[in-house]
C-alpha cells in the first residue's frame, strides 16, 4: 500500500521497508561499523525476516494509515529504508520510535548506512529527512537521539540536524551522548 518514496531527500529518499530489502539490510547490519555502534542490531537472519516480514513491515502500514487518517501515532514506530534515487538500491534505514530507557516523552530517531555510502553527507539528508516528516505533520513535540560514546560522525550527524547534548546516558552497560530537538524553536 505504502511502498512509494514518503520522504524525499535530494539523491536520496526513504520508504517504508519491502520484504526484498532483507538481503541488504541483513548484510548492513553486520559491518564492522555498524556492529560497534549499534550493538544488538546484527542477529541472525532468520530473527531479521521474522522481524522485518511480521512485525516492522506491518507496523509501518498501521502508522502510516494513522498518519493519513489523521489520527495519532501514539507508540507506533515507523522504519524506512534510505535508497538511492538514481538506483533503487538499499543503502541504509532511518527510523523513530520509542526508547523506553530514555524519559518521556522518548521518541528517538535512529539510522545506519552501508560504509560504501558513509561520509557523503547521506546520514544527515536522512536524519533530517525524517525529522522534518515527524516535525511537519505534527507527529512529535520533541525527538531524541543517541549516539554510542565514540561515535564521532554520528555525533556530527546528529549536532547538523539540529539536536543539542543532553549529557550522558547508560543503556545495557554502553554510555551514549543524549540529544534532543523540539519542534518549536527556541526550546531548549
Amino acid at each position: 500500500m505504502h511502498d512509494e518514496y514518503i520522504i524525499d531527500c535530494g539523491p536520496i529518499a526513504l520508504r517504508p521497508f519491502r520484504p526484498e530489502d532483507l538481503d541488504d539490510f541483513h548484510a548492513i547490519t553486520h559491518e564492522p561499523e555498524i556492529v560497534r555502534y549499534l550493538p544488538g542490531w546484527n542477529v541472525p537472519k532468520e530473527r531479521r525476516a521474522d522481524w522485518l516480514l511480521n512485525y516492522e513491515i506491518p507496523e509501518n502500514e498501521r502508522f502510516l494509515q494513522a498518519v493519513e487518517e489523521g489520527r495519532p501515532i501514539g507508540e507506533l514506530r515507523l522504519r524506512l529504508a534510505v535508497v538511492l534515487k538514481t538506483t533503487g538500491g538499499f543503502i541504509g534505514w532511518a527510523c523513530t520510535g520509542m526508547k523506553e530507557e530514555l524519559p518521556p516523552p522518548n521518541r528517538e530517531i535512529v539510522y545506519g548506512l552501508t560504509a560504501a555510502h558513509r561520509g557523503k553527507g547521506y546520514a544527515t539528508m536522512a536524519a533530517n529527512g525524517l525529522v522534518r516528516y515527524l516535525f511537519g505533520r505534527e507527529l512529535a513535540e520533541e525527538l531524541n537521539a543517541l549516539a554510542l560514546t565514540g561515535n564521532e560522525p554520528s555525533r556530527r550527524v546528529i549536532e547538523k540536524c539540529g539536536f543539542r547534548e543532553q549529557g550522558g546516558i547508560d543503556i545495557d552497560g554502553e554510555t551514549y551522548l543524549h540529544y534532543k530537538r523540539f519542534r518549536r524553536e527556541g526550546e531548549a
